[in-house]
């Protein structure tokens, strides 16, 4: 199942089962262990582990279908209890672009963790408008342990935070716009994070000239030049 402490062939190949919770006991006990001596898992895991945390905010919140939920409870339901988990496919990424029925099947809270990854993908393909794509930013300072990202569709943008913390007291987060040869510009989106940490900002304007978004911590109220190094950095051109 894994390597060795150095990062075997298959390292991390069960990270992503392990984040969302779809290991059984035994395996994840062995994982575990596993993972205090693989610097390769540990990174994979901890990589994971931010985007779990952040996609709940990377999509507005829609209804379930009746129909689709009711077959959901219905193979939870019909799981034998205690009865070994099912093959899973290793290769993630790859299984969440197969069709559904070409997909083994999932044990558990695997069919549950699926059955959310697929909500937010109907909300998508039934929205008309061209795939989002979603830019991992850079962290520094303070922020360092955050995840951040920016969701852009359209031509729009929006900024997800996940373990940020808050903005120093009498500051508030300013997010800023640069463009190619051009100094950066602030926008009216000002900010601060929830008790969790969390955020999700519409960055005001069309994002298709834009080649970064940046964070910083300015006087309460903004300001129209940066007053702070930026706390987060995400580049939407290579």
């Amino acid at each position: 199942m894994f390597g060795g402490g150095g990062g075997g062939r298959d390292c991390g190949a069960d990270a992503a089962a392990y984040v969302l919770g779809a290991l059984e006991d035994r395996e994840a006990e062995v994982f575990r262990h596993h993972m205090a001596d693989c610097v390769v898992c540990r990174d994979e895991v901890a990589t994971l582990q931010a985007v779990a945390d952040a996609l709940p905010l990377a999509a507005p919140p829609v209804g379930v279908p009746r129909d689709l939920k009711r077959s959901v409870m219905t193979a939870v339901r019909a799981e034998p209890r205690g009865a070994p988990a099912r093959s899973r496919q290793r290769d993630w990424k790859s299984s969440l672009t197969r069709p559904a029925w070409a997909r083994p099947a999932l044990a558990g809270g695997a069919v549950l963790a699926a059955a959310c990854l697929a909500f937010v993908g109907i909300e998508i393909a039934g929205s008309g408008s061209t795939s989002p794509r979603v830019v991992q930013a850079s962290v520094a300072g303070p922020a360092q342990s955050a995840a951040a990202f920016v969701r852009l569709q359209d031509g729009r943008g929006e900024l997800v935070l996940a373990r940020m913390p808050a903005a120093p007291s009498g500051r508030i987060y300013e997010v800023w716009l640069k463009r190619d040869g051009h100094a950066v510009r602030p926008t009216s989106a000002l900010f601060n994070v929830t008790s969790a940490g969390t955020a999700a900002v519409d960055v005001p304007g069309n994002l298709r000239n834009v080649d970064q978004v940046l964070v910083t911590a300015e006087p309460l109220g903004g300001s129209s030049v940066p007053t702070s190094t930026p706390v987060i950095v995400a580049r939407l051109t290579s």
